[in-house]
């Protein structure tokens, strides 16, 4: 790397990149401890649950769920078995995948999303949506879009 000539941010694009970093350890710290507080629920759970209430059937095989959430498999495995024992989810075989599953939102899960996505969105917009002009909010859209969507 000693060899490459590296690009520095300047002063703007390193207060930039520094308040980006802040927002990221911040925000969702913030908005988990509301989640937790007013659901019991982590935001992983609330990411699985809500992804899967998005889905026909409210059902998605692990493997691509674990890609959305950019998590191996083995770890949201073990996450959604403990989400199963508290009966949010079930697992079932995967007929395309033999090491996979598919994941199943319960009945029980889905009251508890309901609930839970309540409370979520107020501490949302009380933490970030309501801080935000429209024409902000557009931006800010485009930006993640843009960036989200780069190729590894």
């Amino acid at each position: 790397m000693s060899d490459v000539d590296t690009n520095w941010l300047d002063n703007n694009e390193e207060q930039a990149w520094r308040s980006f970093r802040r927002l990221l350890s911040v925000l969702p710290a913030r908005i988990g401890r509301d989640l937790a507080a007013d659901s019991a629920l982590s935001s992983a759970d609330y990411e699985v649950l809500s992804t899967l209430s998005e889905k026909p059937n409210r059902r998605w095989e692990l493997k691509g769920l674990a890609n959305k959430m950019e998590w191996s498999r083995s770890r949201l495995s073990h996450h959604t078995s403990r989400m199963q024992q508290r009966g949010l989810i079930e697992k079932r075989p995967d007929p395309d995948d033999a090491r996979g599953c598919i994941l199943v939102l319960t009945d029980r899960g889905f009251t508890v999303l309901d609930e839970a996505s309540h409370h979520h969105v107020v501490s949302v917009r009380a933490r970030f949506i309501d801080h935000l002009t429209a024409a902000e909010l557009a931006t800010l859209q485009s930006i993640s879009t843009r960036v989200a969507d780069l190729p590894d």
